[in-house]
């Protein structure tokens, strides 16, 4: 006896259910963007100047990565110049320099990060169980303030403290006995300064995304906790960090990302002849490459690959934060 279908068929010229339910969905997704646009009309012609910029000075620039494949010439330009293939990434690979530069800058941004994302973190749930609000607005901007000084003010003031003769690092240790300390002519001082300064600079910026971040969290969770007996502390770690903790997994993310592309500005001019063997990394390395020698090919293949590999970076942390705290940039 022959079985008796469990679907019926549709009728013949009529498309399949499934078919029937994607044209819906897409119907419904085509009438739906018309109407945000016909509400929201002003908030997406918003957007068309920063898609430009990033069109412009972002994504344009992209096609010009072709130049580290080939031999650069002036007057053939770009595309007219012959093509070598991989002979630049393979000079570069071979220079006995490769691996101090890599590890430099890998050093260098490790220590940023391991310092300064903690601290931030620190000071907004500090600043967010203080309860006397001027000197909580006091404290915000003395911390936020250096975020706005150039960084090339940074480096002179940082250069006139720790100077030999004159700083007044070295006046202090004078004071004590202590013989004066050419800081920035000691290669193993180098990363120390730049990470510290740094995180002067820039902790007190970071921390107002935490207290964003700390403002959101519903304030019956922390009247739950105090009827539960729980103290400040207990507070803070099992209400205010979770509640920051998909915010600090991005910047996190974001900041493991941009694990190569640590500042120019600041290791260059920190840099000098007595450091180089800690100052020198990617960053200064092509701007000496490319600029000063005049090898444009060398110096775009060498950021190329240090893009190729914060692009990893970003994909790999980005995938191990997602499967263990269900937080991601994408999520």
């Amino acid at each position: 006896m022959a079985a008796i279908p469990t679907t019926i068929p549709p009728p013949v010229g009529e498309a399949p259910p499934r078919q029937r339910r994607r044209r819906r969905r897409e119907r419904t997704t085509v009438a739906g963007l018309r109407r945000s646009l016909r509400r929201h009309w002003t908030l997406y012609l918003l957007m068309v100047v920063p898609l430009i910029w990033f069109a412009v000075f972002k994504y344009i620039p992209m096609s010009n990565a072709v130049l580290a494949f080939k031999d650069y010439n002036v007057i053939q330009g770009i595309w007219g110049s012959p093509w070598i293939g991989w002979q630049n990434f393979e000079v570069f690979f071979q220079n006995p320099v490769f691996w101090t530069l890599v590890k430099n800058t890998f050093v260098l941004s490790v220590y940023t990060v391991a310092a300064s994302f903690p601290l931030a973190i620190i000071l907004a749930l500090a600043l967010n169980e203080i309860r006397t609000g001027f000197f909580k607005k006091t404290v915000q901007m003395v911390t936020y303030a250096p975020y706005f000084i150039s960084t090339v003010v940074v480096v002179s003031m940082t250069i006139l403290v720790l100077s030999p003769r004159l700083g007044i690092v070295n006046e202090g240790l004078g004071f004590f006995g202590v013989p004066a300390v050419d800081f920035l002519g000691n290669p193993d001082y180098f990363r120390h300064i730049y990470v510290w300064s740094d995180v002067w600079q820039t902790t007190g910026y970071s921390a107002v995304i935490y207290l964003a971040a700390l403002s959101g969290i519903d304030p019956a969770l922390h009247e739950s906790a105090k009827i539960d007996g729980a103290s400040r502390l207990q507070r803070i770690r099992h209400v205010d960090l979770p509640g920051i903790m998909p915010t600090a997994v991005i910047i996190l993310v974001l900041a493991v990302g941009n694990i190569m592309a640590i500042g120019f500005e600041k290791a260059f001019l920190l840099q000098n002849p007595l450091n180089l063997s800690k100052s020198e990394i990617i960053a200064t390395y092509v701007y000496k490459t490319g600029l000063l020698n005049a090898d444009f090919s060398m110096a775009t293949a060498i950021g190329l690959f240090n893009s190729v590999i914060n692009l990893v970076l970003l994909f790999g942390v980005n995938t191990i934060a997602k499967r263990i705290t269900g937080n991601g940039l994408w999520s």
